[in-house]
């Protein structure tokens, strides 16, 4: 078989894109990864990983708490003078600073027998593979797992372009963690998340509409935050993403596949961008295994529609103030609500299986706006 040729290729070595190089190289498909960039590849991200999320990667052969992480036992939602927390009924997640989930991600990969080709550039797709710097590759399927801004998509004319004012911003400090939480800072029209990614270190990203100016000058917006993180010495340069949402005609056409942020984003506002990705690698992967795409479509759907229902409710919160605050207020008052929403958000509890009560706690938020 000629090198130059193989059954996957994937353009883009991040999380999601190594996740399914591991799943179709575990399936007996011969797989390439290509990717412009050498290892450690960074990116602006919250970096807390869900529980559902630590599961799957548990079962990629990675321990995202035995590579440094922090483990965190819930979320804690803090504005407008109140505070709400919610932990998780089960296993904890992890916040993990996202090179460290890389490399050994790239461990994984080789090790299930992917080929790995850092500092390649993909410079076009073709009619069966892709055309790079060091030569055209051919392929059965091209997947883009190359991010927000994907090449892939855009080439596969899958691409309907960012949407909205929606940015975010993320820098890391040295500093013992303070909870075993991940915070949810808010204020108007943005929020700070606040994830412990060591034993003395936390990441904090800054999301907003119309995000301008240096991280300082939004961390402003936030003053129990920056009063916390005065002294605190900055760890990490500061790395920034957006606009955030991003729109597709399609996940897959022809020979061409989307996985991950490549495949459509809505917002980080959830935290539940990774876990959706590694649910939609494993899902791509089994479809490849069994020669159909259409499958591959299905399940995304499915994969993504509880998480884009919580993304777009709580966007609306979020940009109406006087409902956040109800919301915030609400949740306070009553943590059983806020821990049923979140056995929701990580798969634990269907939303069909949520109560009456929890139903009428939210037909108060409802009833607020």
């Amino acid at each position: 078989m000629s090198d130059a040729y193989t059954s996957v290729v994937i353009v883009g070595a991040g999380p999601v894109g190594l996740a399914t190089a591991i799943g179709c190289a575990r399936r007996g498909l011969s797989v390439r990864v290509l990717d412009r960039s050498e290892p450690p590849i960074d990116k602006a991200c919250g970096e807390g990983i869900m529980p559902d999320g630590v599961e799957r990667l548990r079962g990629l052969g990675i321990d995202a708490a035995a590579l440094g992480g922090r483990r965190f036992r819930g979320i804690r939602y803090v504005g407008d003078g109140v505070e709400a927390v919610a932990r998780f009924r089960r296993a904890p997640g992890v916040g993990l600073r996202r090179t460290r989930l890389q490399r050994a991600l790239v461990d994984g990969a080789r090790a299930a027998g992917a080929r790995l080709d850092f500092g390649r550039t993909v410079r076009a797709l073709l009619s069966r593979g892709v055309a790079t710097d060091g030569g055209d590759l051919t392929a059965d399927v091209v997947v883009g797992a190359d991010g927000l801004r994907s090449r892939v998509r855009k080439w596969a004319g899958l691409d309907r372009g960012p949407h909205g004012s929606r940015f975010g911003v993320r820098r890391h400090y040295r500093s013992t963690p303070w909870t075993d939480l991940v915070e949810v800072h808010w204020a108007d029209r943005a929020e700070a998340y606040v994830t412990p990614v060591g034993e003395t270190e936390v990441g904090v990203a800054l999301l907003a509409d119309g995000l301008r100016g240096d991280f300082r000058e939004l961390l402003r917006r936030f003053p129990l935050l920056e009063e916390r993180l005065r002294h605190a010495e900055i760890v990490s340069r500061d790395l920034g993403v957006g606009p955030l949402e991003r729109r597709v005609a399609a996940v897959a056409r022809g020979r061409v596949a989307l996985v991950g942020d490549a495949a459509g984003y809505v917002d980080a506002i959830t935290g539940e961008g990774l876990t959706a990705g590694l649910a939609q690698a494993e899902a791509l992967a089994d479809a490849l295994a069994a020669g159909s795409l259409a499958r591959y479509a299905r399940a995304h759907r499915r994969i993504q529609r509880v998480p884009e229902l919580l993304m777009r409710s709580l966007l609306a919160i979020e940009r109406r103030p006087r409902l956040r605050r109800r919301m915030l207020r609400t949740l306070a008052a009553d943590p059983i609500l806020f821990e049923r929403l979140l056995e929701v958000h990580t798969g634990e509890r269907k939303v069909s299986r949520l109560g009456l009560r929890t139903f009428a706690g939210m037909g108060r938020l409802l009833l607020a706006g």
